[in-house]
């Protein structure tokens, strides 16, 4: 996983504290990437246009992925307003308060941010995720989100010296226990994230994450996990989705990309240093994999970043 979310070049984007007070409802447009968000106090309900909706109380996280637009209230019922509205005219976009509250009972406070991945490997994890999960605060794997919260809800409420810095790292931690946390609770996780639990084929999965040079067979991968090439070659597809060297060949190639776009070394230095004898087998291997020569993938620009986003 660490070996992933460096590729993907995680970054918490925006991250706000919102409380709303008495009956209310927010509707929000379409998103880039990923929601991260916890309730701190109360109950809210989180709807995702054609898909489920969740309620939450008090501890719960939630993840967002699909990119759909999505409501969130203390009442289904209740009219929405354009959430992008209300943010933009607070006082303060960081710390949004909404409606009132006769008391605390009746006040929803919510943590939440925007997690943005490198646009060209997105997909290696967005097609693992459903569009909507729930991480509830009874679950054996949420007690380890409960002192990012804690820190999380006082840095957002008091913003102390630093608080941004100390935000924007919080929510990054809070996405990465987020995805363990589902990992660790969900039934089915499809892809190489569910992969992970098995030990055997995650323990494939790593050496060629570790080794994406090596010139890796099937039958090569099946002894090192001590498994028969034929049972390795069955499992390993019908968990990650697709056959052993068709992963290592995306792994490479897509960390080959990165590579590229992250500085001005020639073609040929790095397809060797990712293990291709030859710059046309790796230009053929390349177009194959990412639909464009290296060369040319190389001067592309990536899409721009998204407005900053407005409520996790």
């Amino acid at each position: 996983m660490s070996d992933v979310l460096t590729l993907l070049n995680v970054r918490s984007a925006f991250t706000s504290r919102f409380e709303g007070g008495g009956r209310w409802a927010l509707r929000f447009p379409s998103y880039r990437h990923v929601k991260i968000g916890a309730v701190v106090a109360g109950t809210c309900r989180v709807a995702v246009e054609g898909g489920p909706a969740l309620w939450l109380s008090a501890g719960d996280c939630y993840l967002l992925t699909g990119g759909r637009p999505y409501r969130v209230a203390s009442d289904p019922e209740a009219e929405p307003e354009d959430g992008h509205a209300v943010y933009l005219r607070a006082p303060d976009i960081r710390n949004v308060r909404y409606g009132t509250a006769a008391s605390d009972a009746e006040r929803t406070v919510i943590v939440g941010g925007s997690i943005t991945l490198d646009e060209t490997t997105a997909a290696l994890l967005l097609d693992c995720l459903p569009p909507v999960a729930r991480i509830p605060v009874d679950s054996p794997a949420a007690r380890t989100l409960r002192p990012v919260l804690r820190m999380l809800a006082d840095e957002t409420a008091a913003e102390p010296l630093g608080a941004a810095v100390m935000i924007e790292h919080l929510t990054q931690i809070l996405f990465i226990q987020a995805l363990r946390a589902h990992l660790a609770g969900a039934e089915h996780v499809p892809g190489w994230l569910g992969a992970l639990r098995d030990p055997r084929i995650g323990t494939a999965l790593t050496l060629m994450h570790q080794q994406a040079t090596r010139r890796w067979t099937v039958a090569g991968l099946a002894v090192e996990v001590g498994m028969s090439r034929s049972s390795f070659a069955e499992r390993f597809k019908a968990l990650v989705g697709i056959p052993p060297l068709d992963y290592l060949l995306h792994w490479r190639i897509r960390s080959a990309a990165e590579t590229l776009r992250a500085g001005d070394r020639t073609v040929a230095s790095v397809a060797a240093e990712w293990g291709y004898t030859s710059e046309s087998a790796f230009s053929n291997a390349f177009k194959r994999v990412t639909g464009q020569p290296p060369a040319r993938y190389r001067t592309l620009k990536p899409p721009p970043p998204a407005a900053p986003p407005l409520y996790g």
